[in-house]
């Protein structure tokens, strides 16, 4: 038997078409009364609605709303349309205090297929001070490179190819020294202006954000940044001074379309201060690079960087800036609000999902977070990982061979457009606060922020948001990740010896307020000796009046249920034994299983070891059984079905057997006063404060002292 196959195939021949009403109304039907919006309509924490399904329908109407690439709106960035790219710059970042060890980490990375590094200095060189100067305030060393002169600047970049690789700054309020610092060591090594690579990210808006302070006022810092970008503008055609991060809005618990607003109110504060200084403004636009904290909601945070070139494109557009000039420069990092400091291999998938979304996002540079870096100092293999995570995306799965990979998407396309118009929204509301600086200063920002930040707070606590490893799926029993921390004493002693011997007794007197040219003075300075501390000095940073705000505090999803587990496990370093809870499994397997499971999950996750002896037949077995587990909280798990029967009877025996605290698996009814009448003292079920709850049971048995704020 011949069979004659037609020449073409069309998938309508036996899949006809089917619109969207059609397939709304066989929703509905499904739903059987259940309203469509509260079921299958997500919200985002900006209020925009994510549908089930988007079509041709959601398409504004045009053939390309959002732009072909290398159009104004600049949603695809700024790469030539068929162009073979060489992929992202993988961006790592450096913190241990040792410049040193550092250097080893730095080329060991560079080896490993890195190709720009990140510097963060301590918080001493952060706020300007030399290590003996700063020793009493106990930041030398901490959270960054000790790095206070070129000598030091020397050793780190030690066999580094200055020409090839991009140096990024994170240096805080220090910015202006830390660039002279830098220059010089370019010129002790032979690297020309012309081939410098460098972001030195200026950035003190974003300083006084995260830290609430400032040592110098605010228009001084505005002041510097601008002397440096026209400086740098002129002389190193690769370098760019000024920086925009958004780190201390994301991490402190800031919406998509806020993270963007508050980034281009920087932004164009910063334009300002530097056309207000005599800039161009399309020179002072090519000074400015984003830095992006992006999390674990890969959609939205491709939907962020592609509104965030938008956005940005037409603010420029508005500044008069010319089309070639108004590309956006992103630098992207998973952000630490998604990250855990428990089971924290699962920062392994959190961070591949972050660099994922910031290649399919078009970034132009990709931090790439070791998975341990809420332990301590990252080690060698946990930053090879890192960096292969970036790697394999990019050399395997050829994420940077298409241009906008999110384009043609509706749903991507229609993310953009609201997520563009949600951030422009409070862009403007930004500037009708008189601007980034006012809205600061002012505490406008931290209260918006704040809003955001409470609501997803209370999707963590009630596991409406869950965290795996943390709140979800928990492993109490697993091996902590340990990182030995170093010996910062010895350090800063050391630090503080090797600035003593080559600190330049000459600059003690130096001043840099009335130099015509405050940079090439600063350059002068420091390649006479004079130390990081000396040139902060001599610009007046730390002498005269500073910036004081209310800090937007950091807020990591998972640190409160860390918190939980610390308490647990510093109890069982003292008492031999974690805190316990007995599940009372009453019934049938089919019974109880369900949230037998459910409530081990739920227990786990504040850190108590969980006894489950299977099943019992009746409440005597289950009290029997819980007198011999050494816990003093029992859990009664069985189905809706049974509990009328069992729980009164249950609830009494098991206190009889010594519980302290009869906790019953299901949300009660209208049965909560009668069972409560009958022993039971609290109820666990879907969307309760998960961590109100285990906070309040690990202070009832000791681990957490009454009023005492968990650390």
């Amino acid at each position: 038997m011949t069979v004659t196959f037609p020449r073409e195939f069309s998938i309508q021949d036996d899949f006809p078409p089917v619109d969207y009403d059609q397939w709304r109304t066989l929703v509905e039907k499904a739903l059987a009364g259940a309203p469509f919006e509260k079921k299958l309509v997500l919200k985002t924490y900006d209020g925009l609605a994510i549908e089930p399904l988007y079509s041709r329908r959601d398409d504004s109407g045009q053939d390309d709303p959002m732009g072909f690439p290398g159009l104004a709106n600049r949603v695809r960035g700024g790469r030539p349309l068929g162009s073979v790219q060489s992929g992202w710059d993988l961006r790592q970042e450096f913190t241990a205090p040792c410049p040193g060890a550092c250097n080893q980490a730095i080329l060991a990375d560079l080896s490993g297929g890195v190709t720009s590094i990140q510097i963060r200095l301590d918080q001493a060189a952060r706020n300007g001070l030399d290590p003996d100067h700063a020793a009493s305030a106990g930041c030398v060393g901490r959270d960054g490179v000790m790095v206070y002169g070129v000598d030091d600047m020397d050793k780190l970049l030690g066999d580094v190819q200055l020409e090839m690789v991009t140096v990024a700054l994170d240096a805080g309020a220090a910015f202006f020294p830390a660039a002279a610092t830098l220059m010089v060591t370019w010129k002790r090594r032979g690297v020309s202006p012309e081939t410098a690579k460098a972001a030195l990210n200026a950035d003190p808006l974003g300083e006084l954000a995260r830290r609430g302070t400032l040592p110098l006022e605010p228009s001084s810092a505005l002041s510097m940044m601008s002397d440096l970008a026209s400086w740098t503008s002129k002389h190193y055609p690769h370098v760019t001074s000024v920086g925009v991060d958004s780190s201390p809005y994301h991490d402190g618990g800031a919406s998509a379309a806020q993270d963007i607003a508050l980034s281009l109110a920087t932004g164009v504060e910063y334009l300002r201060a530097m056309t207000a200084a005599g800039m161009d403004v399309s020179a002072a636009a090519k000074q400015i690079q984003f830095r992006v904290s992006v999390g674990t909601e890969h959609f939205q945070a491709i939907a962020k960087l592609r509104a965030a070139r938008w956005l940005w494109s037409r603010v420029l557009e508005s500044c008069g800036v010319p089309e070639d000039s108004r590309s956006m420069r992103i630098h992207t990092r998973t952000g630490n609000r998604v990250l855990t400091k428990h089971d924290p291999y699962v920062n392994l998938l959190r961070n591949s999902v972050a660099v994922f979304a910031a290649g399919i996002g078009g970034a132009d540079a990709i931090t790439s977070v070791p998975f341990d870096v809420m332990a301590g100092l990252s080690n060698d293999f946990s930053r090879r990982v890192a960096r292969n995570s970036a790697l394999v995306l990019q050399e395997e799965s050829h994420l940077h061979r298409v241009i906008d990979p999110a384009g043609g998407s509706w749903f991507l396309d229609q993310l953009t457009e609201d997520v563009a118009g949600k951030a422009w929204e409070i862009f403007q509301e930004t500037e009708c606060q008189g601007g980034m600086l006012s809205a600061l200063t002012s505490g406008w920002v931290a209260k918006e922020i704040a809003t955001t930040a409470a609501a997803r707070a209370k999707d963590v606590a009630t596991r409406k948001r869950g965290i795996t490893g943390v709140s979800e799926f928990a492993n109490v029993g697993e091996e902590p990740v340990i990182r030995d921390a170093p010996d910062l004493e010895s350090l800063a002693g050391e630090a503080a010896d090797r600035i003593r011997g080559v600190r330049s007794a000459e600059q003690e007197t130096l001043s840099l307020d009335a130099a015509e040219d405050r940079v090439a003075a600063a350059v002068a300075a420091a390649s006479d000796g004079a130390t990081l501390g000396q040139i902060a000095a001599a610009l007046g940073l730390g002498r005269g009046q500073s910036a004081t705000i209310a800090a937007i505090e950091p807020q990591r999803l998972a640190e409160p249920f860390d918190q939980l587990r610390d308490a647990c496990d510093a109890w069982q370093d003292a008492q031999g034994k974690r805190p316990r809870v007995f599940l009372a499994n009453l019934g049938p397997v089919s019974h109880y299983s369900g949230r037998a499971t459910w409530s081990s999950n739920f227990f786990a996750a504040g850190g108590f070891e969980v006894i489950d002896r299977g099943g019992f037949e009746d409440a005597d077995a289950a009290a029997k059984a819980f007198g011999q587990a050494d816990a003093s909280i029992a859990v009664i798990c069985s189905s809706d079905k049974l509990y009328a029967d069992v729980v009164p009877t249950a609830a009494a025996k098991l206190k009889q057997a010594g519980a302290s605290s009869v906790v019953l698996a299901g949300n009660p009814g209208d049965n909560e006063q009668a069972w409560k009448a009958a022993g039971v003292d609290r109820f666990i079920f879907m969307r309760c404060d998960v961590l109100e709850t285990l906070r309040s049971l690990l202070t009832q048995v000791g681990v957490i002292e009454e009023g005492e704020p968990v650390r």
